[in-house]
């Protein structure tokens, strides 16, 4: 089952440290997959949930990142590329670039990603993984 990381937290929300660069190569450099808020503009790719606030350049993308795009600029720039990336807003469910079912925060769907905040609990089963703050603790579960 996959961990991935939301937004690279390991051990809980940390809103100030959410999409930064930094942080996001860590929980990679961990062993962890992280799902990473991407924006494009004006011709320059950034990390940032509510707004675009890193700076980062194309390279930066590996293929261990959940790209969560939050503009359709990011979606067009991507539709060609060998990135994993995805977008929705408040929908129950969306497919990603590379086929994965990915849900809302607690909505369980068999064979997909769930995003469950919260700290490592009962699951439905045949669960594909877990995006979550607790990465962690979900992965010594």
């Amino acid at each position: 089952m996959f961990v991935i990381a939301h937004r690279g937290n390991l051990q809980g929300r940390k809103e100030h440290l959410e999409n930064n660069p930094e942080y996001i190569l860590q929980a990679i450099n961990q062993g962890f997959e992280t799902e990473v808020d991407v924006w494009y503009v004006n011709n320059a790719w950034y990390l940032g949930h509510d707004f675009p606030q890193y700076e980062v350049g194309f390279n930066y993308f590996v293929p261990q990142m959940w790209i969560h795009c939050k503009n359709l600029e990011a979606v067009e720039q991507l539709t060609n590329s060998h990135l994993n990336w995805f977008w929705h807003e408040t929908d129950k469910i969306t497919q990603t670039s590379k086929g994965y079912l990915w849900c809302y925060p607690e909505v369980y769907v068999e064979d997909a990603i769930v995003v469950v905040l919260g700290l490592p609990h009962k699951l439905p089963k045949n669960l594909k993984g877990v995006c979550t703050d607790y990465a962690l603790k979900w992965r010594d579960k």
